[in-house]
């Protein structure tokens, strides 16, 4: 099969496209013919040698976390789906990639809904997986209000379509030229960084009861004062986070994730026209590498996603 991969730690130029050993299945999982895959950081960091899962790669290394495409494979012990399903969903950590290729073998998934864009489809796994576990972590349900740092990115505008589905009053930190964005997405912006009880307050809110920190931006002592307590505060991004007594929840607190549930959820509010994930730019597979300097420029609006040609 042909597939992006990196024989060497480095920038985007490092990425290339060539043929790479076809994956299989192992009990549990499914492999699919992939239509999209999505960029996320942690693609980024791996190709870039920034994070300790390096020891763990072999090179060359097939970049990606997050597919969506056509079941061509069925590892034992899968029931309920079938060769030429439809699915999303993402690769697991053990793999630590593997999904920008002709095919991959994702470790949990959902069906692709008909109204989901490939490109949406192929961006979201990881996205929805992070953004459920935390909003379920911090008890996000009607009647909540959220603060959410980092509204316009990859995870943050996931987190705050779930919890408006949920019937939480979200409140979305962004660039001022992606408020619009953020208020599309069911939140009310409001500009990010020092001095955001003092935004807020021009708002009309003194207090919120939960706050989720996608950006990482150093807002953790002022997200604590807002709510009052640092346990409801929760970061996905500032390894700080723990000296405030912060939780700090990762890709890989808890083990392998599993985010049938949160893909099936999300899914279902797609099919009512509640749920979308934003794509900020697709690029062809040839173009691997404008598409991880672009995901790491920002400001972003959402995912940036990999189309994968299909053989004729």
């Amino acid at each position: 099969m042909f597939a992006v991969q990196f024989d060497r730690f480095g920038p985007p130029d490092v990425l290339t496209v060539g043929r790479f050993p076809e994956p299989h299945p192992a009990e549990g999982e499914v492999r699919i013919r992939v239509r999209a895959a999505g960029v996320s950081p942690v693609d980024l960091s791996l190709r870039a040698g920034r994070t300790p899962s390096r020891d763990r790669i072999v090179l060359p290394h097939v970049p990606g976390v997050d597919a969506a495409g056509v079941i061509d494979e069925i590892g034992a012990e899968v029931t309920g789906f079938a060769v030429g399903d439809e699915v999303f969903g993402a690769v697991s950590l053990a793999r630590l990639g593997g999904a920008t290729a002709e095919h991959a073998v994702l470790a949990f998934w959902a069906r692709k809904p008909y109204s989901m864009p490939w490109a949406q489809a192929g961006a979201a796994g990881t996205s929805v997986e992070t953004a459920t576990r935390a909003l379920d972590r911090l008890g996000v349900r009607d009647g909540v209000t959220l603060l959410v740092d980092g509204a316009a990115g990859g995870v943050g505008s996931v987190a705050v379509q779930l919890a408006a589905a949920r019937g939480a009053r979200v409140i979305g930190t962004a660039r001022p030229g992606s408020h619009a964005f953020v208020a599309q997405l069911g939140a009310v912006p409001v500009a990010y960084g020092p001095g955001l009880a003092g935004r807020l307050g021009a708002l009309g809110v003194g207090r919120v009861d939960r706050a989720l920190d996608v950006a990482g931006a150093g807002s953790l002592p002022e997200l604590i004062a807002l709510t009052g307590t640092p346990a409801s505060v929760l970061t996905l991004a500032d390894f700080t986070g723990p000296k405030l007594g912060v939780s700090l929840s990762t890709g890989e607190l808890g083990g392998e994730p599993d985010g049938r549930h949160g893909l099936a959820d999300a899914a279902a509010l797609n099919r009512d026209g509640r749920f979308r994930i934003p794509v900020q730019a697709e690029y062809r597979l040839t173009e691997a590498a404008q598409a991880h300097a672009a995901a790491e420029r920002g400001p972003r609006q959402g995912k940036i996603a990999i189309i994968i040609p299909q053989a004729r």
